[in-house]
């Protein structure tokens, strides 16, 4: 069963939203090269706690960090460690606060000091993959019409999009119904209605699409090594718009 959240239940979300995107976004401008990304979940586990909120991933299903940081070819749920950032890399910052019993869930991808374009347009075309599914969430609109709108933007990048992995319901759980692809054809699946809270990820790769775990049981790597950028809001469906609620 998909969740229609009431108005209480909504303006809960849109707390715990708002928490998630500013520690997104205050842990996004620390990037840069020398930082490890322990000290990243470090800094995010101080916000967090400032906040009163949360961490939704430390300890979800075993996860040991309190962010996920994922570098160049790891796609998602890297664990954060004692690498140090180097210039030329990609990091996938991926946040979830859960405060009064609601999650907030969002993502995005930071370049350091990138010069190669390639790298460049990937990542910006998953942010604009990101913005025509979130378009898509409004009331009347299927699930697939979000995957479809996904994945044609960065298909027309010359890009692939990963297809183990997949957006979600999020609320009062981590993962809820509906599952989202980032691929497919429009007008399939469920109907979308407003108050449904869905959390939207690309995934998409600069090579191929197929993906592996690595031996820690959590980190999600390229199969062909190549990188990887991933962009994440979670939103509110609308009669006529859609509501980011990790939007800062």
């Amino acid at each position: 069963m998909i969740a229609i959240r009431k108005d209480d239940e909504l303006e809960a979300m849109r707390v715990s939203g708002r928490m998630a995107g500013e520690v997104r976004q205050k842990v996004s401008k620390k990037v840069r090269p020398g930082v490890t990304t322990l000290e990243l979940s470090e800094y995010a586990a101080e916000l967090i706690r400032d906040l009163g909120g949360e961490s939704a991933f430390l300890g979800y299903q075993g996860f040991p960090g309190v962010i996920c940081a994922s570098v160049n070819e790891a796609v998602v749920h890297g664990i954060p460690d004692k690498r140090p950032i180097e210039i030329g890399d990609i990091v996938s910052i991926d946040v979830g606060v859960r405060y009064e019993g609601y999650i907030g869930d969002t993502a995005t991808t930071v370049m350091v000091g990138v010069t190669d374009t390639d790298l460049v347009t990937l990542v910006k075309t998953t942010e604009r993959a990101l913005d025509a599914g979130i378009r898509q969430a409004r009331a009347g609109n299927r699930v697939s019409d979000i995957s479809h709108a996904i994945e044609q933007v960065a298909v027309k990048g010359g890009f692939s999009v990963v297809r183990e992995f997949v957006g979600h319901g999020v609320g009062k759980r981590m993962h809820e119904e509906p599952q989202v692809p980032n691929f497919g054809k429009p007008g399939r699946g469920p109907v979308l209605k407003a108050g449904m809270t869905i959390a939207l990820e690309p995934m998409v790769n600069l090579g191929g699409a197929s993906v592996t775990v690595l031996d820690d049981g959590w980190t999600v790597v390229t199969k062909d090594r190549r990188p990887s950028a991933h962009f994440e809001h979670t939103i509110a469906v609308g009669e006529k718009a859609p509501e980011i609620l990790t939007k800062t």
